[in-house]
Formats: structure tokens, sequence, C-alpha cells
């Protein structure tokens, strides 16, 4: 039988000692495995290659299922089978805590079961592996979304899946604005205002570069020619089908 993350199930009490215990030997296989500054940052920070962990709101059961089953067609591997039973325990309690879980459940001693994958039908399978597909370099979706762990939140989430993929492409994107900085004129998505600061992506590169830039050194206005077509004309219409179907059930 395959060992599996052991916290997806409620215990009994442990006492705060052991927690503690537990914890620390977490953040001490997290600090060893994941923050390696490519991958995730200390204490789940951003600035890594890889998404911020903390402060997500994931649930205890997601973290469990995500590093042990890992990503598939993302950098995050597959834990499952290569840490050791009980630090798998204590990474994921560990990871618990930095998303707002203090007491995260621990399983009594052998009590192990693998967590259920959510099942997938074979078009929205496609279309997770789509969704990130390495092949299509930076012109996959994952290079500006976030779904499910996977890819980066350059956008914001995205609140409700177009019908077809003809919609998909003429999405509309009131967030997108026109900048002008240092002589250029670029399309925008802002990220801060701030008294010192100014910082937006500029979508005129791919992937989008993140700038900041001094208050004065900005003027922006509404609306820009940017379209969201043009960022994913690496798809055919099939594919985007199968992405839709994907995110219909991740969202």
């Amino acid at each position: 039988m395959k060992r599996a993350v052991l916290v997806l199930a409620a215990t009994g009490a442990l006492s705060a000692q052991n927690l503690q215990g537990v914890l620390k030997r977490g953040e001490e296989v997290f600090s060893q495995t994941c923050a390696t500054g490519y991958c995730h940052t200390a204490k789940g920070g951003a600035g890594g290659g890889a998404p911020r962990l903390a402060a997500r709101g994931f649930t205890q059961a997601f973290i469990g299922n995500t590093v042990f089953r890992g990503v598939p067609g993302t950098a995050m591997p597959a834990f499952g089978m290569s840490l050791p039973q009980a630090d798998l325990v204590a990474v994921v309690a560990y990871v618990a805590t930095l998303n707002g879980i203090p007491n995260p459940n621990l399983p009594p001693s052998g009590a192990a079961s693998a967590p259920a994958a959510a099942p997938l039908s074979p078009e929205a399978a496609r279309g997770r592996q789509l969704f990130s597909d390495a092949t299509k370099g930076f012109a996959r979706c994952s290079t500006c979304h976030e779904v499910q762990g996977i890819g980066m939140p350059v956008a914001t989430g995205i609140a409700k899946v177009p019908a077809d993929s003809a919609a998909l492409k003429a999405l509309a994107t009131p967030n997108v604005s026109t900048a002008a900085s240092e002589g250029e004129t670029m399309p925008a998505l802002m990220v801060a205002r701030r008294a010192q600061s100014v910082t937006f992506y500029d979508l005129s590169e791919v992937p989008p570069v993140l700038r900041t830039v001094l208050p004065a050194g900005i003027q922006t206005r509404e609306g820009s020619n940017w379209k969201h077509s043009s960022v994913i004309a690496s798809y055919s219409d099939a594919e985007l089908s199968a992405i839709l179907a994907f995110l219909r059930g991740a969202i």
C-alpha cells in the first residue's frame, strides 16, 4: 500500500509540546527541501520561482494532496514516496500553519491513507495539462494565472469561466490600463500605488515584467488596446475548450 500524507483526518488532541516539535521539524524539512530560492522562499513568502504559500487560504487537505502527489506539468514534484512518513506529516502541518491553521490535524501512528484526488474527465485532465504545458513556453495560461496552485498569480482570479473558446478570446480586460513611463507607452496591470512608488506589470513583454517606478515617473489612463486573445494564440480552439473544462471543475 502506498504511503500517503497523514493529515486528512481529525484525531485526538495532541499536547502543545508534541505539536511544536512536529512544526519545528516541518519548518526544517521545508527549509531544506522547498525553500531553495528558485522554488519557494523561507516561510512560504513571495519572491521565489514558485508561487507564495503563506496566507493563501489553502486547506490542510489541499496542502497534503499537493505535497503527496505534486502538480503535473510543473516543477512541483510529488514527495509522497521520497520523504519519510514523519517528515511528510511535519511539512504539511507546517505549511498549514502558514495558512492560518494554528492546530493542524495529525494522524494516529500508522493511520495513513491516500488522499482522494478530485476526479477529472478526460477532457478536463487534458485541459489541466495544457494550462501549464511547457511546450508552449511563456505562451501558456499558467504564465499569468494560478489555478489549484498551478501557475503564477499575475492577473486576478478567474471569477467566471467563459462559455467557449470564442468567449475566452474575446474576454474583456477592464483592469488593464495604458501607462507611459520613461518615454515608453505600454499596457499595464496595476499592482500597488504607494506614496513612494507605483508597481505594475508591463504586459508588452512576455512574460509580463514587474516594474516599480516613482509616482512622478508614470502617467496612466484607463483602457488599453491590449487583448487577451494576443497571449493565447498558441492554443487551438480544441485546446482552449479542454482548458475551459478544467477551469469549470477547478473554480
